[in-house]
């Protein structure tokens, strides 16, 4: 299992640039066909995503053992809620790549039988569970962030000896109860929250990241389970950012979510 792990490894930034080359089609095709391009130029397009496609599902095989490497790995997190998330995605994604598998033999001719169309269900469905539980975690970690930095803001505060202007625990007159009504309270502990959530993200670029690739991820099996129709042209956009992303991560490591 060790060796396909290594193997898988060596092959990941191959297939992540396959990947961002088989949306940039996607994006192109849909661009030529509203564009009004010639068929045969939007069928080569096509053709062009269709290998790419199975050149990918080709580089993924073995990625199984190393998801599942991961899971394992991820059982030994001190955190309950963080190795809940982590382990339940990698399982899925094992289970997506074997699925992705099944599908590479059909359409490579060794498996003719496969009923192509179930098997794609299978897969996105399983895709879908894993990007559901990484989004899960990545609200858990900026959740966590968040109370550091409330914590963080509120011992500054009392250290200080001052109020906290425009602060969530002095919020003033606007007081739910109070006269002047609730509803400018609550407008201004919502901004206080999103600028909040925006200095967590800018000062954590591996978690920005982490988020952005996953909710663009999130479009894909939405389409293509019929969940949530997007079109190609979405997908395509979607798909390329996400894989530019992933890129990005390998080539810069510390950009990567740990753990």
């Amino acid at each position: 299992m060790d060796a396909w792990v290594r193997f898988s490894a060596q092959s990941q930034a191959r297939e992540r640039l396959c990947r961002a080359a088989q949306y940039a089609c996607s994006l192109l095709g849909h661009a030529l066909q509203k564009h009004g391009a010639s068929p045969e130029l939007q069928k080569q397009i096509r053709q062009l995503e269709s290998h790419l496609s199975l050149g990918r599902k080709l580089l993924r095989l073995g990625n199984s053992a190393d998801a599942l490497e991961s899971a394992k790995r991820a059982v030994h997190l001190s955190d309950v809620v963080l190795r809940f998330c982590i382990t339940v995605s990698h399982l899925n994604r094992a289970l997506y790549f074997a699925c992705d598998n099944v599908l590479w033999a059909g359409k490579s001719g060794l498996a003719p039988r496969v009923d192509q169309e179930k098997w794609a269900q299978r897969s996105f469905r399983y895709y879908l569970f894993s990007l559901i539980m990484n989004l899960s975690r990545d609200a858990y970690e900026i959740r966590l962030l968040m109370e550091q930095e409330s914590s963080a803001c509120s011992r500054r505060v009392k250290g200080s000896g001052g109020g906290a202007p425009g602060g969530i625990e002095n919020a003033g007159p606007g007081v739910p109860g109070t006269p002047g009504g609730g509803l400018p309270h609550l407008a201004l502990k919502l901004q206080l929250r999103v600028l909040l959530l925006a200095r967590i993200l800018r000062g954590h670029p591996p978690l920005l990241l982490d988020v952005v690739r996953n909710a663009c991820d999130l479009f894909i099996p939405l389409d293509k389970l019929g969940l949530w129709r997007c079109g190609p042209g979405i997908v395509g956009l979607c798909g390329l950012v996400s894989s530019i992303l992933s890129i990005l991560t390998l080539i810069c490591p510390w950009l990567r979510l740990k753990p």
